[in-house]
């Protein structure tokens, strides 16, 4: 006779293959099991299942019990260690950057942080398994690993939220901003699980094709080697399948979305009568063909009145003198051809003979063809009205679209339409033609800089320029920055002793430009921008590296509380870059600028005379008479 063998039923686990969830970890190795084992959470084995009418055995729970089974089969697939990640980046998006933010936001940066730390800590807790790294843990200490989660996630998501709303508190106040209504602190952690748990979802969804992928190629090849080109097919489809269909979809959505904002002609604008204006009757641009932004631009500005006013409240330009100002605009080309907008620009120069103005400012607008009226209303105050502005639209998109998709047309606008004019400019008398200056905001500043290979171009090519809240990624830029002098601090730097370029980084106020010693030489390059302006300080390095404005002491308008974290502050910059020239940032912080442009202009083309008590006179002008100017950055 053959020995009894004792049969074991047909979906038990070989012995010598103990099942594994899928968690990394939630077998017991590095992290203690999940929250509730094969033996239950107190250690019992689970009662045996009810036995079916028939007489065998159920393999699906009791009704009553269906829900509680799922959610404990959903638990123990979580990564321990990533769950105390998750937890800890939770805290820390709470803190605070730059510009104070609403609920909702709050909510999209927590969630985003969680699964950040998450991925993270499933990360270490795979490879450790990988490399044969195994603790393992008693069922008792397990349970008390998780009671001691639990308990730290009672106590410190609380916490957290209550220093999270001081820290806004303090953060409203240092901007003068009143105060908010109390967060609503349940949605803040509920939208955040959701948002997180939602990313994960789609992460297994993916881990799952790849494993399937696997598969199908795992008889032909080594099984690493398979593991690792199922990876990288699906990554690969997977950033194809955005860029060519989810982000095409998208763009094209918001294409007619903006095109329609961009065609409807605001009933409150009147076209302008005087031929020193684009859109006006004597034009070759019609008052359609502007745009919604470029219609704003040639419509608006101080009266002949009140540039009048203004002169005759101080002795530097004799109101006798005062003149209309002249604004030229292209808009956008049916066809894209960036080059003929710039052409028209020119021959709109040519017909208002803006040769024969004291200064001509190129400006670069941002993406939806926007010209910041405290730049041009400033310039022209200061001038009485002998100026002359010339701009065109390369997009009618807004600026954070091309942050994400679109870094090529901006500087290519600004390099063809600076080229134009330089070349008209050129050919004028060099005694009587006007000041050539470079300007922009924003992506504007991004793209005016497109038209320059670097310090020298500059100051070769232009009297001056000024570039407002410039991003991060203008190369420009970023080599002054990153070639600052030795002790000289990343928001405020000083670059070769401040000879040609300076930084103006107060609040309401580029006055520090002057506080450099040694000699200004012209043609001079002023920066503006703010220590709190997340448009400038946002960056992708920062999801692993701490930049050096948070190594160094804080600007005037930065809590000292603003600490980097890896993800979570990048997820808090890209936070700050939306909400940064919100309609509630008071001016002089964020990304709004306003009052700083008296000062720039003081710098870089102030009439003979002009001093520090007429800069001030000229502040108060622009409070009382175009206290909202700036508004928006398109």
């Amino acid at each position: 006779m053959q020995p009894d063998v004792t049969q074991k039923p047909e979906n038990a686990p070989d012995a010598g293959t103990p099942e594994v969830p899928e968690g990394a970890g939630s077998d017991g190795s590095v992290g203690p099991a999940g929250p509730a084992g094969p033996t239950g959470s107190s250690g019992a084995r689970t009662p045996a299942r009810p036995a079916t009418p028939d007489g065998e055995a159920s393999t699906r729970p009791p009704l009553r019990r269906r829900p509680w089974a799922w959610l404990q089969h959903y638990a123990r697939r979580f990564s321990t260690t990533g769950l105390v990640l998750a937890l800890l980046f939770f805290c820390f998006s709470l803190t605070p950057s730059l510009i104070p933010r609403a609920w909702y936001y709050q909510a999209l940066i927590t969630g985003m942080s969680m699964v950040g730390g998450y991925g993270i800590g499933a990360f270490v807790e795979w490879f450790a398994l990988k490399v044969g790294l195994r603790i393992r843990w008693s069922p008792r200490v397990s349970r008390i690993a998780w009671w001691v989660l639990g308990a730290a996630t009672i106590v410190l998501v609380p916490v957290f939220l209550v220093l999270g709303a001081r820290w806004q508190h303090e953060l409203r106040a240092l901007f003068g901003m009143p105060e908010q209504a109390p967060a609503n602190d349940v949605a803040v952690v509920f939208v955040a699980v959701l948002i997180a748990i939602g990313v994960l979802q789609l992460g297994r969804a993916l881990r799952r094709v790849a494993q399937w992928v696997s598969l199908l190629v795992d008889n032909i090849m080594p099984k690493p080697v398979a593991r690792f080109l199922s990876g990288v097919i699906v990554a690969v489809v997977v950033v194809l399948l955005f860029n060519g269909v989810i982000w095409a979809g998208a763009l094209h959505m918001l294409n007619n979305v903006y095109a329609s904002a961009n065609e409807k002609i605001d009933p409150d604008l009147a076209p302008p009568t005087s031929p020193d204006r684009s859109g006006s009757p004597e034009s070759g641009s019609s008052w359609e063909s502007l745009g919604a932004e470029g219609r704003r631009f040639v419509a608006l500005g101080p009266t002949q009145a009140e540039l009048t006013e203004f002169a005759a409240g101080g002795d530097v330009v004799d109101p006798a003198d005062v003149q209309e100002p002249i604004r030229v605009y292209a808009g956008l080309d049916p066809e894209g051809d960036l080059d003929a907008t710039a052409q028209r620009v020119v021959d709109e120069l040519d017909r208002t003979n803006a040769w024969d103005r004291s200064v001509l400012v190129v400006a670069t607008t941002t993406g939806t063809g926007w010209v910041d009226p405290g730049m041009s209303n400033s310039l022209e105050l200061m001038h009485g009205g002998d100026t002359a502005i010339a701009s065109m639209q390369y997009s009618y998109l807004p600026s954070w679209i091309s942050f994400v998709g679109d870094r090529s047309t901006p500087p290519n606008a600004g390099k063809a339409l600076y080229e134009a004019v330089y070349e008209a400019w050129s050919k004028q008398p060099e005694d009587s033609r006007p000041q050539l200056m470079a300007f922009g905001i924003s992506l504007g500043s991004f793209g005016a800089q497109g038209a320059f290979s670097g310090l020298q171009d500059m100051t070769t090519r232009t009297d001056g320029a000024m570039f407002v809240g410039t991003p991060n990624f203008t190369p420009n830029w970023t080599d002054f920055t990153n070639h600052r002098d030795a002790g000289s601090l990343e928001y405020s730097p000083v670059y070769e002793e401040g000879a040609q370029v300076r930084w103006g980084t107060e609040v309401s106020s580029a006055a520090n430009i002057w506080s450099v010693p040694g000699t200004w030489e012209t043609p001079r390059v002023v920066y503006v921008q703010h220590a709190s302006d997340g448009v400038t300080w946002w960056s992708p390095t920062t999801l692993w590296s701490e930049p050096d404005w948070m190594r160094e002491p804080r600007g005037p308008d930065v809590l000292d509380a603003v600490e980097w974290r890896p993800v979570v502050t990048f997820w808090q910059l890209t936070g700050d870059l939306f909400v940064a020239a919100a309609s509630d940032i008071p001016a002089g912080h964020g990304h709004v600028y306003y009052l700083e442009y008296a000062d720039g202009w003081s710098a870089l083309n102030a009439p003979d005379g002009w001093d520090e008590d007429d800069t001030l006179r000229l502040k108060e002008q622009m409070l009382t008479k175009q206290p909202a100017a700036s508004s928006s950055t398109g």
